[in-house]
């Protein structure tokens, strides 16, 4: 169902059509030191603030992520950069509704993908988040947690398949992560994803030094952690894999592991041989 009077791109039409690595650039302190320009003929998946970064380095990505309706309605300069730079956008419904209202015609000529949380379909009847674990475990396309006694670990989850949804896991990186499997992607890059205690992000097309709070310090071992560890036992494989470019990032290398520069070059050197 699509109460947006807009024209919206199929998920089921981008199924596994890329391959190879991807860069997830996030918005954390760290990004400032990771150079992208170097980097910039590989495929990258912007999000909320880190789209200012790429335009700064007059870097296209491929896809723009967004789903906080605050980032719409505090951070609108980065919002309207994600979405007229980046090639497609994935946004939340609840983004798209907003956005329509809030920068009329910002979506004219875009390529914009609808994202949706599973079990929380527009026009659809949502159960609670234990039944949905239990019946989504035999799903091929959903790796899932369950529990009869905490509530919590029910809505922890990752996606495979984003015609089916995804999991928001309290962070639009792990959004992103998803996209990208759903995609095709089979080595991820995060690059900024720290998790900083101090619970901030920056958004560079601001003011200089303005941050955006969070709640990660409050989501983070609820919410986040889990996820990421889901994602580390269910998902991770000899043909998926993940790494972090952030040494400060709060997610432990046991769970992502962590990577500096000399290493990744070695992995795209290599990766580049294969394919």
């Amino acid at each position: 169902m699509n109460d947006t009077a807009l024209p919206l791109e199929s998920f089921e039409n981008c199924h596994r059509k890329y391959s190879g690595p991807v860069f997830i650039i996030a918005s954390g302190p760290s990004v400032l030191d990771f150079p992208i320009e170097k980097y910039r003929n590989y495929p990258m998946i912007a999000m909320n603030g880190s789209i200012c970064c790429l335009q700064e380095n007059n870097v296209q990505p491929l896809f723009y992520l967004c789903d906080d309706i605050g980032v719409v309605a505090a951070h609108k300069e980065a919002f309207r950069l994600g979405v007229e730079n980046a090639k497609y956008c994935c946004l939340g419904d609840r983004v798209i509704f907003n956005a329509q209202q809030q920068i009329p015609g910002i979506f004219d000529g875009r390529k914009i993908y609808m994202m949706q949380r599973v079990n929380r379909f527009l026009g659809g009847k949502a159960v609670s988040d234990r039944r949905f674990a239990w019946c989504a475990r035999s799903n091929p396309d959903f790796e899932v947690e369950w529990s009869l006694f905490n509530q919590k670990k029910n809505r922890i989850g990752f996606s495979r398949n984003l015609c089916k949804g995804y999991f928001n896991g309290r962070t639009i990186a792990y959004s992103a992560v998803q996209l990208a499997y759903h995609l095709g992607f089979d080595k991820i890059f995060l690059v900024g994803v720290d998790m900083g205690g101090k619970a901030e992000q920056f958004y560079f097309c601001e003011a200089a030094g303005s941050m955006g709070r969070s709640r990660i310090l409050e989501d983070f071992p609820k919410y986040i952690l889990p996820s990421f560890d889901l994602m580390s036992r269910k998902v991770i494989n000899k043909s998926f894999s993940v790494f972090n470019l952030s040494a400060s990032s709060r997610i432990p290398g046991t769970i992502v592991p962590k990577i500096n520069i000399a290493s990744l070059d070695k992995m795209l050197s290599y990766s580049n041989k294969t394919n």
